[in-house]
């Protein structure tokens, strides 16, 4: 049987850090006479999380899962001070107002690369993408989302006495549902797992704060994605492929404005326990 872990008995100094942060508790922990190890009665609960690979202080210790594809990280590399971090964060906006100019495959999938190593329940990975690349079939699905918007006028659906005034917008020339974003981001996820749709915005957070450092700029599109859940024509045209579902879609491109100030925002508010 596989080894789960490799061990490099060189570099390992027994220090047990291994076995105390693996989330299964499966890892045991070395002693004088035995590097740490996974039992193979215990080999089948382990998620790949490779949290004991990333906490060894010394890389002794390998999940063996793709151990070819290992790479180092450079000393310091990743580090940012809280101040560095605050201010990118504080700096983030949604964008409503986009360049022509698209943003080529290749920067997409280094995003959806960074993207990958978001957070997932069990480190299950649920999470899959659509990227609607061409800025005709993004105006093709805000077309269809002003369709949906339409039959909810006069029924007893929450949006009925808000759609109106979207509609009269869009048909006055104004892409109130994609802002003319030319390309949109759309998370589908298993169906029959409920946890997924959580997994789902996560990923999609973490596309929305990475993306700026790629000269991309995102919004959040909660019409489309409304739509996208209840109307079939819609459905189709986005083409979720069958057993899974659609989570949440993100538009994105090349921002127009430049964001060179930061508003205010409510005091925090926190209750101490």
């Amino acid at each position: 049987m596989m080894e789960t872990i490799l061990v490099d008995e060189d570099l390992c100094t027994r220090c047990g850090i291994c076995s105390a942060v693996c989330p299964m508790a499966i890892v045991d922990a070395a002693d004088e006479d035995t590097l740490p190890g996974v039992r193979e009665e215990k080999a089948e609960i382990c998620i790949a999380c490779g949290h004991c690979e990333a906490c060894c202080p010394t890389q002794a210790l390998l999940l063996n899962v793709g151990p070819g594809e290992k790479v180092r990280f450079p000393a310091g590399a990743g580090t940012l001070s809280p101040g560095d971090l605050g201010s990118y964060l504080r700096k983030r906006r949604s964008m409503r107002r986009y360049t022509d100019e698209p943003v080529p495959r290749e920067t997409v999938l280094q995003v959806l690369d960074v993207v990958r190593y978001a957070p997932s329940g069990g480190n299950g990975q649920p999470v899959r993408w659509i990227v609607v690349h061409d800025p005709a079939k993004v105006r093709r699905i805000a077309v269809l989302t002003v369709e949906w918007m339409k039959t909810l006028v006069e029924s007893g659906h929450p949006m009925s006495g808000y759609v109106p005034g979207l509609i009269g917008a869009w048909e006055a020339g104004y892409d109130v549902i994609c802002r003319d974003a030319p390309h949109l981001l759309v998370a589908h996820i298993p169906e029959g797992n409920p946890a997924a749709s959580v997994d789902a915005i996560i990923a999609l957070a973490h596309f929305d704060i990475a993306a700026p450092a790629f000269g991309i700029g995102t919004c959040w599109a909660g019409f489309v994605s409304m739509a996208a859940t209840a109307y079939e024509p819609l459905k189709r045209e986005l083409g979720i492929p069958a057993g899974r579902r659609f989570a949440y879609a993100m538009m994105f491109g090349r921002p127009r404005y430049a964001v060179h100030g930061i508003p205010r925002r409510n005091p925090v508010q926190v209750a101490w326990r």
